[in-house]
């Protein structure tokens, strides 16, 4: 066997020899350039001056070559010289690993690990990297993961060192965490890198007393979506798979225990993009089909939160890691947190929203610490804008004289992201949401007329959802709204002389989608002498966007009372109003007017019914909502009381084919012929019979919703190849929509009804009214070019 046995201070003294030798060389190389480069012509003529350039040439020839050769003879010195300090620098680490294992042994033995030196580095796929030195030493490196394997632990340090890397995640596999700093003083070590389709970042180490937290490591990006196999000849090409999400970041380490920053936190990994559409099919002979959707792009992954800073006033959390950005039409990822600390760390941005894809919300500031100077939490970073939609596949293209169907729709439209808040240690908690309104309560009766309270409206319905952008848009979601709160009813009211019962509370608003509140019912008036009055009903809530009107409060009942002896002071009544109903929200039925009051008196007169609410406007391609119906009129008295007349029907709700017109109210009974002592009734055969209350109008019918625009005709496909020529033809003009259809005449009102069978006579009720002509459809578009 051969051995090879260096003498590196031999090695260095012939790197010095070459060295003067070459210095040697080029010293002699000027000396001769002025007498072979530039050389005199032997006489005047044009072959003397010939032969002079001649020989000149060659001389600068050599000073070129030479100068070549000098540069050579360097390198080859640098070279001798850097092996002669590799051989002496191997030398001095056999002695000094020589050493080192006479003093680790001790330690090695009893508790497996060093005293002093650096943790070895993993080798392994997925092996964590060895510990340092128990008094000093750097943690070793872990190694990288195979696929779906997570990547290998930096080693910890012992009291003085860093922590080491974690190493890199394998395919869809996390990163390795980051190595502990020295227990006394050191770095924390960084997280290793998340693998690809969606790895997360290993977090970062924390330090120890003194030192900053590793950083986490960066989410792998998401993988991207296959794209659709393209159509055969008369097939559709088929859609895009959806890009898969990117990898959270990792946390950041925290920071050291009395002074220390927060390591920051990695970044999310950007989400995979949606795979493309197919081409759509060539025409056989007729129309080319469509393309293939483009698939969604995945989320971006979510930014690591910042490591937590040391308790002491100079640490400060870690700043968050920033969101992944969205593959096309996916969604940015959030910005990690900011880390805790005397100064909080700041939040992390966050990510851009892909083609159509929304951005990230960013993440929040760190809260500050309870230390004596603890800072304020700083600013989070503000949200990316949305990206735009990803484009539809192509469509296919037409046969001769075809006509080519159109591409794929485009991806969603995104909103921006939603900026970071601004908080003194962190940012504030959202506030807690409202409480339901409540109830109307119905005050004590008083001397004087009661008044109800009002009903309060219930909280407000969800919120619309955002538009979509360019090629396609979807509709939000709506919340669910509570119904308004129903009016108090109104108190009553006796005694001697004039007395009327209080008016009954309007029935709260609903909210989105929920009916209004009824209204409440108007007090009873009860006068022993003079005039008694019901309190009017309360109006019926207006409805929430598509909620039905809240129906009105029924009219207060009236009496006064006389005497037998003194029948002369029996006075009259008049029953209160019944409320109008509430009108109806979109596309919803107006509430019914509540009924008139019954009145109780010598000349009394029943309340009149309340007006039905207005039927709310049509949504697109909906009728409108039906007026209420309204409210029927209240009784007459028992001597020549007139019915209370019927309530109007509510106006039909404008919007698609017209709603029909409310019912008419029924008209109040007639008053019966009798005559009311304290002892009871009497047949009256002088009296007068009341008369029917006249019936309430039909309410109008809604206008016929707008026809819709034609839709613009399609693009001629391109040719088939191999057949000349022709173009393909242009699509045509969208016919024109429709108009709506005309709302139907509202029901005429019943005739009010006689209480005596023998004298009185109910009002005919009132003719219904026409309904309104149906609107104009809109103009067809022109056809595209072919």
């Amino acid at each position: 066997m051969s051995f090879l046995l260096v003498a590196p201070e031999l090695v260095s003294g012939a790197a010095s020899d070459l060295a003067a030798i070459g210095s040697a060389v080029s010293t002699a190389n000027a000396a001769a350039a002025a007498m072979t480069t530039q050389l005199t012509a032997a006489a005047g003529d044009e072959v003397s001056a010939a032969i002079a350039a001649l020989f000149s040439g060659y001389g600068r020839q050599y000073q070129e070559l030479s100068a070549q050769i000098g540069l050579v003879q360097e390198e080859f010195v640098r070279a001798l010289n850097g092996g002669a300090a590799a051989y002496a620098a191997a030398e001095f680490a056999n002695v000094e690993q020589a050493m080192l294992g006479i003093v680790n042994a001790p330690t090695q033995l009893l508790v497996g690990r060093s005293l002093i030196g650096n943790g070895v580095d993993g080798l392994a796929p997925g092996q964590a990297g060895g510990d340092g030195g128990l008094l000093w030493g750097n943690g070793g490196r872990g190694a990288a993961g195979a696929a779906g394997q997570a990547g290998g632990a930096g080693g910890a340090a012992g009291l003085i060192g860093n922590g080491g890397t974690g190493g890199s995640g394998g395919v869809g596999a996390s990163g390795g965490a980051g190595g502990a700093g020295g227990l006394l003083l050191g770095n924390g070590g960084t997280g290793g890198i998340g693998g690809a389709a969606g790895g997360i970042g290993g977090r970062g180490g924390d330090a120890g007393w003194f030192g900053r937290g590793g950083d986490g490591g960066a989410g792998g990006a998401g993988f991207v979506g296959a794209s659709g196999a393209a159509g055969d000849p008369g097939i559709d090409g088929g859609d895009g798979v959806e890009g898969g999400p990117g990898g959270a970041g990792g946390a950041g380490g925290r920071g050291g225990l009395l002074s220390g920053d927060g390591g920051a936190g990695g970044a999310g990994g950007a989400g995979g993009n949606g795979g493309n559409g197919g081409d759509g099919g060539d025409a056989v002979d007729g129309t080319g089909q469509d393309g293939g959707n483009g698939g969604h792009g995945a989320a971006g992954g979510k930014g690591g939160d910042g490591g937590q800073g040391g308790f002491a006033a100079r640490g400060m959390g870690g700043r968050g890691g920033d969101g992944g950005i969205g593959g096309n039409a996916g969604n940015g990822g959030v910005g990690g947190d900011g880390g805790d600390g005397p100064n909080g760390g700041h939040g992390g941005s966050g990510g851009d929203g892909g083609d159509r894809g929304y951005g990230g919300a960013a993440g929040r500031g760190g809260g500050s610490g309870l230390g004596t100077s603890g800072g304020d939490g700083l600013e989070g970073a503000s949200g990316q804008a949305g990206g735009n939609g990803g484009a539809g596949g192509h469509g296919g293209d037409a046969a001769p004289a075809a006509v080519g169907k159109t591409g794929g729709s485009g991806g969603w439209g995104g909103r921006g992201g939603n900026a970071g808040r601004i908080g003194e240690g962190g940012a504030g908690g959202d506030g807690g949401s409202g409480a339901d309104g409540a109830d109307g309560v119905n005050p004590s009766a008083l001397p004087k007329a009661g008044q109800a309270d009002s009903g309060l409206p219930g909280p407000s319905g969800g919120g619309d959802g955002f538009d979509g952008k360019d090629a396609v848009q979807f509709t939000g979601g709506t919340g669910i709204g509570i119904w308004g709160g129903d009016g108090g009813d109104g108190a009553g009211n006796s005694g001697f002389g004039e007395r009327q019962g209080g008016d009954g509370g309007n029935g709260g608003a609903g909210g989105l989608g929920a009916k209004g509140g009824a209204g409440g019912d108007g007090g009873k008036g009860d006068a022993i002498l003079a005039f008694g009055n019901g309190g009017t009903g309360g109006n019926g809530g207006t409805g929430g966007p598509g909620g039905g009107g809240g129906d009105g409060g029924d009219g207060g009942f009236a009496s006064s009372r006389g005497t037998e002896a003194v029948p002369q002071f029996q006075g009259q009544a008049f029953g209160g109003q019944g409320g109008d109903g509430g009108d109806g929200g979109a596309g919803a039925r107006g509430g019914d007017g509540g009924k008139g009051g019954d009145a109780d008196a010598v000349h009394a007169y029943g309340g009149k019914g309340g007006v039905g609410g207005q039927g709310g406007a049509g949504a697109s391609a909906f009728g409108g909502g039906a007026g209420g119906k309204g409210g029927a009129g209240g009784a007459g008295g028992w001597e020549s009381g007139n019915g209370g007349a019927g309530g109007h029907g509510g106006q039909g709700g404008e919007g698609g084919d017209g709603a029909g017109g409310g019912r008419g109210g029924n008209g109040g009974g007639g008053g019966d012929t009798y005559r009311l002592f304290l002892s009871g009734k009497i047949p009256a055969p002088d009296a007068t019979p009341g008369v029917g209350g006249a019936g309430g109008d039909g309410g109008v019918g809604g206008n016929g919703g707008a026809g819709g625009n034609g839709g613009a005709g399609g693009a001629g496909g391109a040719a088939t190849a191999g057949i000349a020529g022709s173009h393909g033809i242009g699509g045509q003009a969208g016919s024109g929509g429709d108009g709506g259809s005309g709302g139907d005449g509202g029901a005429g009102g019943t005739g009010g009804k006689n209480a005596d069978p023998f004298f009185g006579k109910g009002a005919d009720g009132a003719d219904g009214r026409s309904g309104a002509n149906g609107v104009r459809g809109a103009d067809g578009q022109a056809g595209a070019s072919g």
